[in-house]
């Protein structure tokens, strides 16, 4: 398994890996342009892993807003899971907001993807209650 930054390069296979992975949630924002523009604005951030053959194995978006962390579409493909790929990537993203400064980092998971929700939780995060997330298109 090779692990590295994720480019603008890898969108594609990482659109598909998300199309594919039960729990997910995607929209408008995923879309090529904003996904690049996230990876330049947070750039070595992000992170992948590809095996030998150059196939995508998991990715892990992931950025900062100079105070907190944030990672996003944190997704294995099915034949790479159980073999460490999501924890390394996990990991891999916390080392570099810690190397920034960045001392705590959030995500969000669908309520109903229970497979996510254990992943996380197997890793220690800790589940916050009491907080309502509100969203707005800045378009209106």
């Amino acid at each position: 398994m090779i692990y590295r930054d994720m480019v603008a390069e890898d969108y594609e296979a990482a659109y598909r890996l998300w199309e594919n992975t039960e729990g997910m949630g995607l929209s408008g924002a995923d879309s090529r342009a904003e996904i690049v523009g996230y990876l330049e604005r947070n750039r070595g951030f992000s992170q992948i892993c590809v095996h030998e053959d150059g196939t995508l194995a998991g990715t892990a978006l992931c950025g900062h807003d100079g105070r907190r962390g944030y990672m996003y579409h944190v997704a294995v493909s099915s034949d790479s899971r159980g073999v460490g790929v999501g924890r390394e990537l996990v990991s891999r993203c916390l080392n570099k907001l810690r190397a920034n400064g960045i001392a705590k980092c959030h995500l969000m998971v669908i309520e109903s993807n229970a497979l996510g929700r254990r992943f996380w939780e197997s890793l220690g995060w800790q589940y916050r209650n009491g907080i309502e997330l509100y969203s707005q298109d800045t378009h209106i």
